[in-house]
């Protein structure tokens, strides 16, 4: 029966909600880790409640899994059995009114504007022959603040040059439009005319992602953090380049040069404020080191 539910609901989210597989992935494995528990203590997928629930956290506690984990996994087997209800299979959903753990707030790092300037540069004066691509990536995810699985997803359609827009399709296959700058035109100009197409001489098959790989191939998320860590490696610049960092770079440097909160958070594309709340602390840990360093009697003598 576990099985046949995890099939559906894996369809669910695939065709429905056009989750991405990596998402359905993490997904996936925390409902079997929770069916796992089920099945050693023999309790049947629709004879969940909150004793078996608190159980099950508890377990997971006392073996070494974060709080944060187990929050993870509480949201996903809440969605799992809302989508249960929704389809007739059980009359109430147990994890409704169940707390997740308290964690720590963890808040994201954010590079300095004087280290955004040195990789860009430190790139830009390489002389193989995907650097324009590579440059053109790192400008766009730290002009634009988009996902990595944001980027891969672009295409030559998706971009209007003159205009200086783009086309996102973010979570839940949602569509926003997101602007970046003139610096990012250009190169974005230069990589499309020359890059992308000696790229393309290389495979057979036609396509119409935007980066590819140096086969010629829409690039993929995995590939995208290998291209990350090759510009460290050939630049010499060792900042922990991932495109997490540069989308907390992006909204950090919006915020604090005046930037509204609802201005960022739809550019990130976050459904909920809340997300977008977290870079006001970024922002003030800022400014708490900045005052720190610079102002004469902030130290203690």
């Amino acid at each position: 029966m576990a099985n046949r539910y995890l099939s559906e609901y894996v369809n669910y989210l695939k065709y429905e909600r056009h989750y991405s597989d990596k998402t359905i992935d993490s997904y996936v494995r925390d409902l079997e880790k929770f069916f796992t528990y089920l099945l050693k203590e023999d309790v049947l997928i629709d004879k969940v409640d909150r004793i078996v629930i608190r159980n099950f956290l508890s377990e997971e506690l006392a073996s070494g899994v974060s709080k944060r984990s187990c929050k993870r996994r509480l949201s996903a087997l809440n969605n799992f059995y809302r989508y249960l209800k929704r389809e007739g299979e059980i009359e109430q959903n147990p994890f409704v009114l169940i707390s997740a753990p308290k964690t720590e707030i963890k808040y994201p790092h954010a590079l300095y504007q004087e280290q955004i300037e040195e990789i860009l540069v430190a790139n830009r004066n390489r002389t193989d022959s995907l650097m324009l691509r590579d440059q053109a990536i790192l400008e766009v995810l730290y002009y634009t603040g988009i996902r990595a699985s944001e980027l891969v997803y672009l295409t030559t359609q998706s971009l209007s040059l003159s205009q200086r827009m783009m086309r996102v399709i973010g979570k839940g296959n949602k569509e926003r439009i997101v602007p970046f700058s003139e610096t990012c035109k250009k190169t974005l100009e230069q990589y499309i005319n020359t890059t992308r197409k000696e790229l393309l001489l290389k495979n057979p098959l036609p396509t119409r992602a935007l980066f590819l790989n140096n086969k010629g191939q829409a690039l993929t998320t995995r590939g995208l953090e290998y291209i990350l860590d090759s510009i460290e490696t050939k630049t010499g610049t060792f900042i922990g380049l991932h495109p997490h960092l540069l989308r907390h770079t992006f909204a950090t440097h919006l915020l604090e040069n005046g930037a509204d909160l609802r201005v960022i958070q739809e550019l990130l594309g976050h459904e909920s404020l809340n997300a977008t709340q977290v870079y006001t602390h970024v922002s003030e840990e800022a400014m708490k080191e900045q005052y720190s360093s610079h102002f004469p009697r902030a130290k203690k003598k």
